[in-house]
């Protein structure tokens, strides 16, 4: 019965195609053959957690990108003033920040060689900093919204909120392409923050207590993480202050969650479910 709700609750969040207008009255239409619909495909496996260990994190922090890079967490935030920041994992710290103009809402952050790239929610307004010290950098430009960032080998990989993962070249930050994630065969929406790890984007679904592992070559989603219940505490604000935040320490093995104005990060493990 879980995996049954946990599919009800995706399909809410699927872009299901239009339906076709009604023809105009006294218009003929032609009666089209009856098929038989495609089989949908399996549901993927479904993951639940065990938490490992438990961190400070700065409530007033509006998550909107996370990386773990040479020992420090780098996040983003967002509202205003939306800042860059790089915090001490052990006990949040803020050990830099850098506030964004106020005309600016950020959005995802990742990493690239000695810099880190960070998205505004809207205007496609993206900014370079160092990765050593958040100095600026640069700009850059992409078109639509900018919602979630990573990368893997060869590509930087951007949500927008829509049902795509789009991709860009990590030196000329230019578009080369996009894939549609789909669940089951139907597109999934409100794809946020992003994060690589072994072969797969993991993608925060905004407003669930969601992660989905998606194949970045086919945008099939291969699995669900179900964070339900991670933080106990209260929060200001339940439809706004949701989980959103994934940073993988690949050297460590470890995996950070953690939410929008959430007081807590969380190590984790997945737990596959039976």
């Amino acid at each position: 019965m879980r995996v049954l709700s946990l599919t009800s609750a995706l399909i809410g969040l699927v872009v299901l195609a239009a339906a076709p207008a009604a023809p105009a009255a006294g218009a003929q239409t032609a009666t089209a053959p009856v098929t038989q619909a495609a089989p949908q495909p399996p549901a993927p496996p479904v993951y639940g957690y065990e938490v490992v260990n438990t961190y400070p994190h700065d409530p007033e922090a509006f998550t909107q990108g996370l990386i773990y890079r040479d020992g420090v967490l780098i996040e983003s935030t967002g509202r205003h003033p939306s800042s860059v920041r790089r915090v001490r994992l052990e006990d949040g710290v803020v050990l830099t920040r850098k506030d964004l103009a106020p005309e600016h809402f950020g959005e995802g952050l990742t990493d690239w060689a000695d810099r880190v790239l960070t998205l505004t929610w809207q205007g496609g307004h993206g900014f370079i900093w160092d990765a050593d010290d958040l100095d600026p950098a640069g700009t850059w430009s992409y078109e639509g919204e900018g919602w979630g960032l990573t990368h893997d080998a060869t590509r930087i990989i951007l949500s927008d909120g829509s049902a795509s993962l789009r991709f860009f070249d990590p030196e000329t930050l230019t578009q080369t392409g996009m894939v549609p994630v789909t669940y089951r065969g139907r597109p999934v929406r409100k794809l946020n923050e992003l994060e690589y790890i072994d072969g797969e984007v993991f993608a925060n679904v905004w407003q669930t207590n969601f992660i989905l592992r998606i194949d970045p070559a086919t945008g099939v989603v291969r699995g669900v993480i179900d964070l339900t219940g991670i933080l106990p505490d209260a929060v200001e604000d339940p439809a706004d202050d949701v989980l959103n935040g994934i940073a993988w320490d690949a050297a460590g093995r470890r995996l950070f969650v953690t939410g929008k104005n959430w007081p807590r990060l969380f190590e984790i493990r997945l737990v596959p479910r039976s």
